[in-house]
């Protein structure tokens, strides 16, 4: 019965009472400009962009950019401008002119050409650049090479590679190909596995350190997973505590563990004298070195120096000296 009530009332507003028609809201026009004031900045875009586009673009609501319960949320004008023209409609020519900053790679093909990439990085920096992680993006290697955010990133999608370990190495292999190559030999770090990220290693937005590393150094990037190999040490091995990649290469390698050569090649590429032990060794016909018939050509002794200095790292024995224990 009190359905039946609201449904005679309702009707009675509709069609049987001026009065009710005057006191109901007046409903704006579509084809009417709405106030910039009480009118939500990206409804004024969407409904001409929506999922139809060649690049869809309302997934961006599914995403931090998107977050409408944020108020540090961009508006689509916050990053593309104003773009007052474009927003005006159709220019004497017929042809609607461009937002102010139009994001994508120079490759791409769309109505309108890309901005330059320092327009685009400007429009992100405006916000991004508190982040510390960004302090060194100036003069930074992807900044000097004139890459753009979106070169990398993707924002109108609920997924973005880049910022996924499983699959932000497919983005970076798109320019870095050798180090493509070197993750998939016998020896490598767990990347295309999905375990290990580039980023897990280099900073992409700039480092103080070489060749974009997270940390200020080789060795203070490799501690952070390799924490065992960090020491200190009683005795320690010189190359540790300089450099990682006097020894081993980074991306992937034929030789476990990640070993730029077997020994004893490798060890004889900095101890290149005799090795004078007086000590006889089981294989000593196998040759000689240095002119001492005492001792074995280690080129014939299986694994060679790590028969014995097997600490190659370090040693906290007190008879470690020689990395033996």
């Amino acid at each position: 019965m009190n359905r039946l009530i609201k449904i005679i009332i309702l009707s009675g507003l509709f069609f049987g009472s001026a009065h009710a028609e005057s006191t109901l809201p007046t409903l704006a026009s579509p084809a009417a400009e709405p106030s910039a004031e009480v009118v939500d900045k990206d409804a004024v875009c969407t409904r001409c962009h929506d999922e139809n586009e060649n690049k869809p673009i309302l997934s961006i609501y599914q995403t931090p950019h998107g977050n409408r319960a944020d108020a540090r949320s961009p508006s689509c004008q916050s990053c593309h401008g104003e773009s007052a023209k474009h927003l005006g409609g159709a220019s004497t020519d017929g042809v609607r002119p461009p937002p102010d900053v139009i994001f994508g790679a120079k490759s791409t093909s769309a109505a309108y050409k890309p901005s330059d990439a320092k327009d685009q990085n400007v429009a992100c920096l405006s916000c991004h650049e508190k982040d510390p992680t960004r302090t060194h993006w100036q003069g930074g290697a992807h900044q000097v090479g004139d890459l753009a955010c979106t070169s990398c990133h993707v924002t109108h999608t609920a997924h973005d590679k880049i910022l996924d370990k499983r699959t932000q190495p497919e983005v970076c292999f798109n320019c870095h190909k050798e180090q493509r190559a070197q993750t998939r030999k016998f020896s490598h770090h767990p990347i295309v596995e999905g375990k290990v990220a580039c980023s897990d290693c280099h900073n992409p937005h700039g480092s103080a350190g070489p060749k974009l590393l997270a940390k200020n150094t080789v060795t203070e990037t490799c501690f952070t997973c390799h924490a065992e190999k960090r020491g200190p040490f009683l005795w320690e091995h010189q190359p540790v505590t300089e450099d990682c990649t006097y020894c081993h290469t980074p991306h992937g390698s034929n030789i476990t563990p990640l070993l730029n050569s077997r020994a004893p090649f490798l060890c004889s590429e900095c101890h290149d004298g005799p090795h004078r032990s007086t000590n006889p060794v089981a294989g000593n016909a196998a040759g000689t070195q240095g002119g001492l018939t005492s001792v074995p050509s280690e080129n014939f002794t299986g694994r060679a120096c790590l028969n014995c200095h097997s600490l190659v790292h370090g040693s906290n024995h007190p008879a470690g000296a020689l990395l033996q224990r």
